[in-house]
């Protein structure tokens, strides 16, 4: 008799056993897709509003604006974009603290990673 339920059983568990693959790959690439896009909405507004007052106040700078922090956001992760616009702000202190700034290899990679995502950006949005 025990036998005459083994195959649905088995069945089940297999059933399960895929729908639980499925969920997790899911669940996988929705994280990818967040870590690869995860700047803060503030982090973005912040960028189209300095973007826009470079650029004009217009509805076409909108547009670019918000299109090319999203094509940053694909391009560095927001880590490195943290970093980048650390050395930029840092660059700026007067004294010894800014120089260390100016002259870490650490910060000019970030810095020119930013700048290239940036021309990028520029290339694609403008």
């Amino acid at each position: 008799m025990a036998c005459r339920w083994v195959g649905p059983i088995v069945a089940a568990v297999a059933i399960f056993a895929g729908y639980a693959c499925v969920v997790r790959a899911q669940d996988l690439n929705r994280d990818l897709n967040q870590d690869l896009n995860d700047y803060p909405t503030s982090v973005r507004a912040e960028y189209v509003f300095g973007c826009m007052k470079a650029n004009g106040e217009t509805r076409q700078a909108i547009e670019q604006c918000s299109c090319s922090i999203d094509v940053i956001a694909t391009i560095i992760p927001y880590d490195r974009y943290v970093t980048a616009e650390t050395v930029l702000s840092m660059s700026q202190v007067q004294g010894n603290l800014g120089t260390q700034f100016r002259s870490s290899e650490q910060a000019a990679n970030a810095l020119n990673d930013l700048r290239r995502a940036q021309a990028e950006a520029e290339v694609r949005c403008f």
